[in-house]
C-alpha cells in the first residue's frame, strides 16, 4: 500500500506545484510586461512587447518622476490610507475589545448588524453618499474619504480583532485585575501589545484597501490637487492615450509603493490572519 501510495502522493503535489506556476506566471507576466514595458516607445511594445528593451528608454520614468503632480498625488494617498487605518484599526479595536471581552444583552445582535455590513458593496451607497457628504460640505476635503473608507472597513476589522481577543485567556485578565489594572488598562497596557499581528493584519489590509480605491476619490474630490493615485491613472491614461510605454511606467509607479509596503508586512499580515482562522 506504501508503494501506491507514495507515486499518487507525488502526483498530487506535481499538479499542486503546476497548478502554483501556472497562477504565479498570470500574476508575474503582466507585471513583467509593465515593468519593461515603461522602459521601451510604442514601436518596441508591438514588435516586441515581452523582450527586453533596445534601447533602454528611462525617459518614460524619469519624467514622471521629475513631475511635482505624481509626487501630489502620492502623498494625498498616503495621507488618506494610513489616517483612514488608524481611524478604522483604533474604532475596531475598541469595538472588539466590548465584544470580545463583555457579555451584555444583544451582544451578538449588535455584532451581527456590524457583520451585515459585509453583504452590502461599496458601489451601492455612492449616491446617498455623495448627497450626505456634499450636505455636510465635506467634499475636497480629504475627510469626504477617509471616514467612509473607516466606516466601511469596520466590519472585517472588527470580526478578525474580536476573534484574536477572545484568544487571549481570561486568567491574563483577571490577573491584571488584581494588580490593579482597569478594564482600559488592560485593554491598552496588555490585549493591544499581544494582538500586535492581529493589528498589523488589519492595517495592511485597510491601507492597501484605500490605496486601492478608485470610486470615492474620484466621487469626492473635483479639485484635482486632491487626486490620488488610482485617479492620476486615469488621468494620465486619458491624457496620453497614444503612449502607452509611458501610461505603463506611470501604473508601475503608482503600484510600487502599495507592493513595497505589502512586502514588508507580509509575514505579519499571514501570521495575523492565521492566529485569527485558528481562534
Amino acid at each position: 500500500m506504501t508503494g501506491t501510495a507514495n507515486p499518487a502522493r507525488r502526483a498530487r503535489r506535481l499538479a499542486l506545484h503546476l497548478v502554483c506556476v501556472a497562477v504565479g506566471a498570470l500574476i508575474v507576466v503582466p507585471v513583467w510586461f509593465g515593468v519593461l514595458g515603461g522602459f521601451k516607445d510604442n514601436g518596441q511594445l508591438s514588435t516586441n512587447p515581452l523582450g527586453w528593451p533596445d534601447p533602454w528608454v528611462t525617459g518614460n520614468y524619469t519624467g514622471i518622476l521629475a513631475s511635482g503632480v505624481f509626487w501630489r498625488q502620492l502623498g494625498n494617498s498616503l495621507l488618506i490610507a494610513v489616517t483612514s487605518a488608524l481611524v478604522v484599526v483604533g474604532a475596531a479595536a475598541l469595538a472588539s475589545f466590548v465584544f470580545a471581552r463583555f457579555a451584555f444583552r444583544g451582544r451578538e445582535l449588535l455584532f451581527t448588524l456590524f457583520a451585515v455590513g459585509l453583504m452590502f458593496p461599496f458601489a451601492v451607497a455612492i449616491l446617498p453618499l455623495f448627497v450626505l457628504l456634499r450636505g455636510l460640505g465635506l467634499l475636497d476635503n480629504p475627510l469626504g474619504v477617509i471616514l467612509p473608507q473607516a466606516a466601511f472597513g469596520l466590519p472585517v476589522t472588527i470580526i478578525i480583532l474580536r476573534q484574536f481577543f477572545r484568544t487571549i485567556p481570561g486568567e491574563v485578565e483577571e490577573a491584571a485585575i488584581l494588580d490593579g489594572c482597569t478594564p482600559f488598562g488592560f485593554f491598552w497596557r496588555i490585549l493591544l501589545p499581544m494582538a500586535r499581528p492581529a493589528l498589523a493584519t488589519v492595517s495592511v489590509l485597510a491601507i492597501v484597501t484605500s490605496w486601492n480605491n478608485f470610486m470615492l476619490p474620484l466621487v469626492v474630490f473635483t479639485d484635482q490637487s486632491w487626486w490620488t493615485l488610482p485617479v492620476g491613472v486615469q488621468a494620465f491614461q486619458g491624457q496620453y492615450a497614444d503612449d502607452t510605454a509611458r501610461v505603463l511606467a506611470y501604473v508601475v509607479l503608482s503600484m510600487l509603493p502599495a507592493l513595497g509596503f505589502y512586502a514588508v508586512a507580509e509575514r505579519q499580515l499571514i501570521g495575523g490572519l492565521a492566529g485569527s482562522v485558528k481562534g
